[in-house]
């Protein structure tokens, strides 16, 4: 992820969050089938992984215009729940849960830990030459609050001085709301900065269609 010699260095880079930093040990398919064991609920993790894609891609953006700040944390667990359950529903295990809503609690906060999570290879290296070359750093992501005690757990938050997420922003990427949001953070011109993620959409045609520099990375 370092950037080529003969391109001009720029004043802030921004970098998607999952998929980009770091990504799930396993799949979701197999967390999900792990813990629900736990609750004595057995499924396969492949019809998981399957029914988790088909409820995350029905749901709408993670975004809660008009909200006010202290009511964010609720409706994220809310969407992520609605999710969660659509996705055991789909393969036919939800009636095998007890209580599904003491489950959610638990798999929730399991995401905000650094245990399900992996860091890319690259990351590390990357983010301490940028460091070094004095370009500032900072995270834009259509992930949900978890993601500040995720970037801590992974030993990454030192390295940023912004992070921009769509729940506080009240717009998910593409859409250009988020990326002047964290621009203002810098007080940075779209010109004079990039963004690099592994979402064509998202990531690579919603930095671009926002003027900044669009670098997409295949994972």
């Amino acid at each position: 992820m370092q950037q080529q010699d003969s391109t001009p260095a720029p004043r802030v880079i921004f970098l998607d969050a999952v998929g980009t930093l770091f990504g799930v040990k396993g799949s979701v398919g197999e967390i999900y089938s792990s813990m629900a064991q736990q609750f004595g609920v057995h499924v396969n993790a492949q019809q998981l992984d399957r029914a988790f894609l088909q409820s995350f891609q029905a749901a709408p953006p993670m975004a809660f215009p008009d909200t006010a700040a202290g009511s964010i944390p609720q409706q994220e667990y809310a969407w992520w729940e609605a999710i969660a359950r659509q996705t055991f529903e789909r393969v036919g295990a939800l009636g095998q849960f007890t209580d599904f809503s003491i489950f959610f609690a638990v798999l929730y906060a399991h995401f905000a830990t650094a245990e399900p999570w992996f860091l890319y290879s690259d990351v590390l290296q990357a983010l301490e030459y940028w460091r070094s070359q004095g370009i500032e750093l900072g995270v834009v992501s259509n992930f949900d609050t978890r993601l500040y005690p995720v970037l801590s757990a992974l030993g990454l938050a030192d390295f940023f001085r912004s992070v921009t997420i769509s729940t506080e922003v009240g717009a998910a990427k593409p859409s250009p709301q988020v990326f002047r949001a964290a621009l203002a953070k810098h007080q940075c011109s779209a010109e004079e900065a990039w963004h690099i993620g592994d979402s064509v959409r998202e990531d690579y045609q919603g930095a671009k269609a926002a003027g900044l520099r669009a670098i997409w990375i295949k994972r």
